[in-house]
């Protein structure tokens, strides 16, 4: 007696296809993109972490007296260009003799037993804010602090502050031509792994018009299944994310200075709607091509 044996195959469903593929290369794409991101993030917040750190000195004159000191540093502390220091004063006031008694610890010289006295200034130490630090505006800042009764100098290490915003021009070009590249690079990946995985349901898609189904009825469930795959991808592609932050910060002390909640979070979400988006789209366009085609272009 004969054995027949009967293939049971799976009734192919519209929409579906090998999506564990596209999962995974979305995850992938997206979590390079992730990972570009927060290096923008930590690159923008060191920026301003050294810029903040830029200390701008007002040099008082030697016979003022303490209302006119005073006076001075209301005048400062109602300037729109100073910027608040967390934890710290706003404008810090260092006497003439504490900036001897620094000098005399960092060098052990007395300089005062054979000069007879102390040239050093009564002064303040600001800081201003980061749209502040072009060098045009740092000259203003100069010139209205020094306009001020009592002010004797307004100094700041120009030479640092150009090389600060040099090397910040710098950067942010080649980051941001380096993110616009990976970008398109990503799309084009997601895009073509998208095409394959529909290659695969070009023969579904054709029977579908045939039996008279709407290009709407055919597209529906392919791209609410990519824009669910998208957005699985950016949630597996967060938490990559996510584990190597926490990594990152038990390896290198005060790592976490450099991080901002808020924009850390903006950066997950952001993955999970690129994915998303360019799922939907990259489907939207392959499966519009596959409708378009004639049953001889389909082989």
């Amino acid at each position: 007696m004969d054995v027949t044996e009967v293939k049971v195959r799976r009734k192919k469903k519209l929409g579906s296809y090998p999506y564990v593929s596209v999962v995974f290369s979305i995850t992938l794409a997206l979590f390079v993109i992730g990972l570009f991101g927060l290096l923008l993030l930590y690159a923008n917040k060191l920026t301003q972490v050294i810029q903040e750190n830029v200390e701008i000195q007002v040099f008082l004159n030697q016979t003022i007296s303490p209302s006119d000191r005073l006076k001075i540093q209301k005048t400062l502390a109602n300037k729109e260009y100073i910027e608040p220091q967390e934890g710290q004063e706003a404008i810090i006031f260092i006497s003439k003799e504490e900036a001897a008694q620094e000098f005399i610890e960092e060098t052990g010289e007395d300089f005062r037993q054979f000069l007879g006295e102390n040239p050093l200034r009564d002064a303040f130490v600001i800081h201003v804010k980061p749209e502040y630090y072009a060098p045009r505006e740092l000259s203003k800042i100069k010139l209205d602090i020094e306009r001020l009764r009592g002010v004797f100098e307004v100094a700041y290490v120009e030479s640092l502050i150009d090389a600060i915003n040099r090397n910040v021009t710098k950067i942010s070009v080649v980051l941001v031509g380096f993110a616009v590249l990976l970008m398109i690079i990503v799309t084009i990946l997601i895009n073509n792994t998208i095409r394959l995985a529909l290659f695969s349901q070009r023969f579904l898609i054709r029977s579908m018009q045939l039996v008279g189904a709407t290009a709407s009825f055919i597209q529906r469930p392919f791209l609410t299944r990519s824009l669910l795959h998208g957005i699985l991808g950016g949630i597996f592609a967060g938490g990559l994310l996510f584990a190597i932050i926490q990594y990152a910060q038990q390896q290198i002390d005060d790592l976490s200075q450099l991080q901002s909640t808020q924009e850390l979070i903006v950066l997950l979400v952001s993955l999970l709607v690129l994915g998303g988006l360019v799922g939907f789209i990259s489907t939207y366009r392959a499966v519009k091509k596959y409708l378009g085609m004639s049953l001889d272009q389909l082989y």
